[in-house]
């Protein structure tokens, strides 16, 4: 039995203190991360960027052959335009940047662009060949794009897929990926007039 007038004086649990410890940290980091996060999310709503427009310039063909084993050869010459003018404070870092053509829900052929940067207020003209070397085809497209090429022209649909960033001042976004849809009529003669193509854009 204690003896009379004597409090008992618990001792402190470290536990308890290193729980509060825990939870202030977390608090705090949620607080950062949300605050952050507003930043961004003002930032991007004052200068969202407009949408980037493309279009195919130009189309040609060349060197074009299916062979008996109905294996596809061809270069195809292609004009592609990204326009950038609707965005007055924001300019493009493209970091990679892929073309690819199709036939038919078939890909016959792809080139890569290398990296660029796209001011703001800018129209970049790129000059792009894709190349179908020795591409396999079903006997079926083989013999459609046979049945093309003797009516004079082919219908494709170009394909870009790039990983871009914004630039505003000296701050840039994350990653994005940029895809452009065009639907493309080529024709075998090289004396026709090409007319411009508008793509369907998606980032």
């Amino acid at each position: 039995m204690a003896a009379p007038g004597f409090r008992h004086q618990g001792t402190q649990n470290p536990a308890g203190g290193a729980r509060r410890l825990l939870c202030c940290l977390l608090a705090l980091v949620v607080t950062i991360v949300v605050i952050v996060g507003l930043i961004i999310l003002i930032f991007w709503l004052v200068v969202r960027p407009k949408p980037i427009d493309y279009y195919v310039d130009g189309a040609s063909v060349h060197d074009f052959n299916i062979s008996s084993s109905d294996a596809l050869n061809a270069t195809l010459d292609l004009t592609l335009v990204a326009d950038n003018h609707r965005n007055h404070r924001v300019s493009v870092y493209y970091d990679d940047f892929e073309v690819t053509v199709w036939y038919d829900d078939n890909m016959i052929a792809f080139s890569n662009v290398d990296p660029f940067y796209q001011p703001k207020r800018n129209e970049t003209r790129l000059d792009v060949h894709p190349l179908a070397k020795s591409t396999p085809l079903l006997s079926s497209v083989a013999k459609d794009l046979k049945h093309d090429r003797s009516g004079g022209k082919v219908e494709l649909e170009v394909r870009v897929r790039s990983r871009i960033r914004f630039k505003v001042g000296s701050a840039r976004t994350k990653h994005y990926t940029l895809h452009a849809y065009c639907p493309v009529v080529v024709k075998f003669s090289s004396a026709t007039n090409f007319d411009r193509v508008y793509c369907d854009v998606d980032i």
